[in-house]
């Protein structure tokens, strides 16, 4: 068993064919093909099978690829631990949700790329669950979500707290209260996002159950509130990273509580110096 096989297994497993794997490792085709089937008779066990023109992984090969993502994971923070240089340098892989990535991140990536030049970013958007079993195993260095509940090796910390508000495009009537809703269509994200929750959750009481419009997009969202088609309720960093932001009406109410922001990270990776660069940049920025 050798590195170069794990990294040809994950590589397959992330693209569902070998040609892909073999563009991505910069390699032919049959040399992977040659070296799974020798990784396989190795372990006495099939890690792919057919599924229509690609490959899928067998269930044999979901347990292996945990444990090539962990150990080549291992080999790349044993190459940092002995680093001379000890400056941060690689690939950074972060992950956001779109929250993030549109509102609070744009100028500090900039301030990261301009301290810290010989780091490759690689930003990777999506919703949190998906993000935070993506940093679980290891295809992910950083994941920053807008909540998210504990999940298994990974550490976090609040990075900042985002105020929601309200938004309405400007020739809509005013609103004062979540009473002001009824008969209203709501834009907001599909189930599971925090945002979304902390609009039912305060309209709930107040027993109004508007019509509601799924976007998975912030832009989408903003675009259709300025267009007079409903109300969203919006991070506040989002405002200012859209144009039609001056066609809007913003409204803040105190029950609207703030959602905190987290910093999620795997505590099997101890040294990571882009990460860790990464991390205290984000609190420096936010406090």
């Amino acid at each position: 068993m050798e590195l170069a096989q794990l990294k040809m297994v994950r590589a397959v497993a992330q693209t569902g064919s070998v040609a892909q794997a073999a563009v991505q490792l910069h390699c032919v085709p049959s040399n992977i093909t040659t070296r799974i089937k020798q990784l396989e008779s190795e372990l006495g066990t099939p890690l792919f099978i057919r599924a229509g023109r690609g490959l899928a992984i067998s269930a044999a090969g979901e347990i292996f690829l945990d444990y090539c993502e962990r150990i080549l994971a291992l080999v790349d923070e044993s190459k940092r631990a002995v680093d001379a240089t000890a400056i941060p340098r690689g690939t950074l892989r972060i992950g956001a949700v779109e929250s993030s990535a549109s509102g609070r991140l744009p100028p500090l990536l900039a301030e990261y790329h301009r301290r810290y030049p010989q780091v490759s970013l690689e930003l990777v958007t999506g919703a949190w669950s998906q993000l935070l079993d993506d940093l679980q195993h290891h295809r992910l260095d950083v994941a920053l979500v807008a909540a998210g509940s504990p999940r298994a090796k990974l550490e976090h910390s609040v990075v900042y707290r985002e105020r929601l508000v309200l938004v309405a495009s400007a020739c809509s009537a005013p609103i004062q209260g979540a009473q002001d809703l009824a008969g209203r269509t709501l834009l907001v994200w599909p189930t599971g996002c925090p945002y979304r929750a902390a609009l039912e959750n305060w309209l709930k009481p107040h027993n109004v159950t508007p019509s509601i419009a799924s976007y998975a997009s912030w832009g989408t969202i903003i675009g259709c509130v300025s267009a007079g088609i409903g109300v969203a309720l919006a991070p506040e960093g989002i405002l200012a990273r859209y144009e039609q932001a001056s066609q809007l009406t913003s409204y803040r109410f105190a029950e609207l509580q703030a959602v905190d922001n987290l910093l999620f990270w795997h505590k099997d990776t101890q040294r990571h110096l882009a990460r860790d660069a990464f991390a205290a940049l984000l609190h420096e920025t936010f406090g």
